[in-house]
């Protein structure tokens, strides 16, 4: 199973935010710096949430992006506020980042997300977050009627492989993850499915690799220590 520390950037610092509320925010420093630690710890992937991009639509941390992307020695993937071709583009050529998430715009935008995904293939990733299994977008305001499992076989047959699957509920509590419904979400789609949300402890963590799932983002808990980033990785990811 694969683990993916995540940075998520609020005007330009390292941030954790209670159920994506932007006025609950706990800051904890250099962007820069905090991918550079979870690097040395370990980490083979770090999993990016642009939060100014979520609520506002526009980025105000490219330049730190592209920073933080040059510093290390792994991969990056990058969600927040992208929602044209043109900010697909930008993202993936001119930050560096292995793979974008589209999230509103994937569900919004059937186009970009086709044009975006013929061009970029495997560098196109999809959020779906859901709330008692229905969908949410636009910075996890605005809930629609389309359960998350019937979205996600919508953008399979699109070419999409990798999906980011939050359940709001439990995203930045410590809450226990939900790893039944990721895995089942997985299982129901073949989609490589990264369960994000709720992570708390190493426990979780067990249960999602023993469901068989795909990977995990860690969040809260890494930072909080209630998950040893260095220990997770040899328990779960390198056995």
């Amino acid at each position: 199973m694969k683990l993916f520390p995540a940075i998520d950037m609020l005007d330009g610092k390292c941030v954790r935010l209670l159920y994506g509320d932007k006025n609950k925010v706990t800051v904890y420093g250099d962007i820069v710096d905090m991918g550079k630690k979870w690097q040395d710890m370990g980490a083979k992937y770090i999993h990016l949430v642009d939060l100014n991009g979520s609520f506002s639509g526009k980025s105000e941390n490219l330049d730190t992006i592209k920073k933080l992307v040059k510093s290390l020695n792994i991969p990056c993937q990058l969600g927040g506020g992208i929602r044209t071709y043109e900010d697909v583009k930008e993202r993936i050529e001119e930050t560096g980042v292995s793979r974008v998430i589209l999230g509103t715009a994937a569900y919004k935008d059937e186009k970009t997300l086709e044009k975006s995904v013929l061009k970029y293939g495997d560098k196109i990733a999809v959020g779906i977050d859901v709330k008692d299994d229905y969908i949410v977008i636009k910075g996890w305001v605005e809930k629609v009627n389309v359960k998350g499992i019937d979205f996600a076989l919508k953008i399979k047959e699109m070419g999409v492989k990798t999906v980011i699957y939050t359940d709001i509920s439990r995203d930045g509590a410590l809450s226990g993850v939900n790893a039944e419904s990721t895995v089942k979400l997985q299982k129901a789609t073949d989609l490589n499915v990264i369960a994000s949300g709720g992570v708390k402890n190493m426990d979780d963590l067990y249960k999602l690799k023993n469901l068989g799932s795909y990977g995990a983002i860690l969040g809260r808990s890494i930072y909080t220590g209630a998950i040893d980033l260095k220990e997770a990785i040899e328990k779960i990811e390198e056995v």
